[in-house]
């Protein structure tokens, strides 16, 4: 259940933030807004850690495979993905396909075991899950003329 609710707050907050980010992007630029994004990030990470279990950052030169430190870059782009789609398409629309973008990658990474994570098979059923949520984004753009 717990982790239902997490999910709950992170989409909401994802969406939150990717208006915020918009917004300070019309007034400062794309790489300034994301630049301020990733350090209040950081700044709010580090106070975090200041108050909690204090894990040591060498620990991070000892993750087995180094592509994976490659988050931080790759958060760079989402911001900058997210704010130009918001931008285009509007809040509901870019949120609606962002997810199904996330649901489609995150099903193929599970499908094909990649980057280590644990191979599950191939179901329809998801398939089909995913052009209803296609289907529903259609339905939601589509307008009477």
């Amino acid at each position: 259940m717990w982790g239902i609710i997490i999910a709950l707050v992170s989409g909401a907050l994802m969406s939150v933030q990717g208006v915020f980010n918009t917004g300070v992007t019309k007034t400062t630029g794309m790489w300034v807004a994301n630049s301020w994004v990733q350090f209040s990030a950081l700044v709010m990470c580090l106070a975090i850690w200041l108050f909690s279990g204090r894990d040591s950052f060498a620990n991070l030169w000892k993750v087995d495979n180094k592509y994976m430190l490659l988050g931080g870059i790759i958060g760079a782009f989402i911001t900058f993905t997210v704010v130009k789609s918001m931008a285009s398409l509007g809040p509901a629309q870019a949120v609606m396909i962002i997810v199904v973008s996330q649901l489609l990658v995150s099903y193929l990474i599970e499908v094909f075991g990649l980057f280590g994570v644990e191979k599950v098979a191939f179901e329809w059923k998801r398939l089909l899950g995913m052009a209803l949520a296609i289907g529903g984004i259609i339905l939601f753009k589509w307008e009477n003329k």
